[in-house]
């Protein structure tokens, strides 16, 4: 089993991201509150060392002799600021005749503050006990009364208290961080978790569509801001499956029917003729109509295969120069032999060249040509133009019959569709041509379509792209189709 629930959890990964950003802006301001505060004590500490010094040079500079001093020394003793403190008396090359001086630490190379000069922060040295406690060591000379004789002070405060201070501190610091971790991510769960609630009842929503249920949308009006266009683009993704599933439905179904009439031919045919002994002639009567019906069949295939590969191929086509008029020619020289059984006669006007698939070319015009006679007006003219310009060429195919409805218009291309009078009068045709003639405009960047007038004038127009401008074109088209 692979269940990884809590890494893709998106409500889990928000709360470790608060969670990251909480410990990283509370430790920062922890550890920037942390320094402050060393610093503050440190020169804190620093200050009272340098006020004690110059208070020890105002003492003796009061006193007559150093007897004085030596005999008084636990009035030096109790101006320490911690027991661990030192505090040295001493002439220049002579004993300390004031040694204070509890853990015995080692004395630091100082240079003594001459005492014509205030001590400062310069003038401390920075140094460690035998614990690791940081020491701030200074050391002044000073004048005792009138009697100008110079004496050296050596003074360290250990910042014992300052360093409980800071520990302290930092446990507070340490606590504080883990408990707003702690808060945020109870928080951030529970906002997230909130928050995420529309896309749950999305998937909820989404789980609902079933085939036979394609009519269930997404909530956009009530779905937040950051998430209508997801939204959106899903209601349009379902919409176009709808369609392409009823398209796929009344495909299937006018399959069904365009091979079943064919197929009971054959076996109506089959079974009639050995219900008896026939003669030769009949036996091949009979397969010659059979024959007439498997054909149809295989051309009812053959369309179909070439529709599917146009709609889920990019098929690269090889374009040659044609003149329209020879081809326009070629085409009403082909079927005038129908066309002079129904008294019906063709009108030729075209000039220029257009790039195109000669074959795929010709089988599009001859499909709307033959559709034109089939369905024109008895002793009319079906009029066939053509003209080039700078991104193209149009073929125009018109011809007078009845009119058509403009939901009609906007189904011919359809396939298998045929309307009433189609089906009853012409039962030859399979509904396919007018879908191949859009399929192969498609491979060369156009489109074909269709208009009526009134009084019953059909036509129509293929528009055929140049070399050029097809690839953009279909890409245009895919991107139309998958937005829309």
């Amino acid at each position: 089993m692979n269940a990884k629930w809590p890494t893709h959890s998106l409500a889990v990964r928000i709360t470790c991201l608060f969670a990251l950003i909480v410990c990283v802006v509370v430790g920062m301001v922890g550890a920037s509150l942390y320094q402050a505060t060393n610093s503050a004590l440190s020169t804190r500490a620093d200050y009272q060392l340098i006020g004690r010094v110059e208070h020890f040079r105002s003492l003796l500079h009061d006193m007559y002799t150093i007897t004085q001093i030596e005999s008084r020394p636990r009035l030096f003793e109790t101006m320490l600021g911690d027991r661990q403190d030192v505090i040295i008396f001493r002439r220049a090359g002579v004993a300390p005749f004031i040694n204070v001086n509890p853990e015995q630490r080692p004395l630091p190379p100082l240079t003594p503050v001459p005492v014509t000069q205030p001590v400062t922060l310069d003038a401390l040295y920075e140094g460690k006990s035998a614990d690791g406690v940081r020491m701030r060591w200074v050391a002044a000379q000073a004048q005792i009364g009138e009697s100008g004789e110079t004496v050296e002070i050596i003074a360290a405060h250990t910042m014992t208290q300052e360093a409980r201070v800071l520990s302290a501190y930092l446990v507070r610091v340490w606590i504080n961080v883990i408990g707003a971790v702690v808060v945020t991510v109870l928080l951030a769960y529970w906002v997230s978790s909130r928050g995420l609630q529309p896309l749950t009842k999305m998937a909820a929503k989404a789980a609902e569509i079933t085939p036979n249920r394609m009519s269930a949308r997404l909530d956009v009006a009530n779905a937040p801001a950051e998430l209508q266009g997801l939204a959106e683009s899903f209601n349009a993704m379902l919409d176009r499956l709808a369609t392409g599933y009823e398209r796929l439905l009344q495909f299937s179904a006018d399959l069904a029917h365009e091979v079943r009439t064919p197929i009971g031919v054959l076996i109506g045919q089959t079974q009639v003729t050995l219900a008896h002994t026939r003669s030769t002639g009949e036996y091949r009567s009979v397969l010659e109509s059979n024959l007439e019906e498997l054909e149809r069949l295989g051309r009812i295939a053959q369309n179909i295969l070439f529709l599917a590969q146009a709609d889920h191929e990019e098929q690269q086509i090889e374009r040659t120069h044609l003149s329209i008029r020879e081809e326009l020619e070629t085409i009403s020289t082909y079927f005038e032999g129908i066309a002079d059984e129904r008294q019906i006669t063709f009108d030729v006007q075209a000039e220029g060249e257009m790039v195109a698939h000669a074959i795929m070319c010709r089988r599009a015009i001859g499909n709307v040509v033959v559709n034109a006679v089939r369905y024109a007006t008895p002793g009319t003219v079906v009029r066939l133009s053509g003209r080039a310009d700078e991104e193209g060429a149009s073929i125009v195919i018109g011809n007078q019959g009845k009119a058509i409805s403009e939901e009609e218009l906007t189904r011919l291309f359809d396939r298998f569709y045929r309307g009433d009078a189609a089906r009853s009068e012409f039962t030859e045709s399979s509904g396919l041509g007018l879908a191949i003639v859009q399929a192969i405009m498609r491979l060369h960047g156009g489109h074909a379509s269709a208009a009526c007038t009134r009084d019953g004038w059909i036509e129509f127009t293929l528009r055929f792209a140049n070399a050029a401008s097809s690839a953009q074109t279909r890409a245009a088209q895919g991107a139309s189709t998958s937005s829309s």
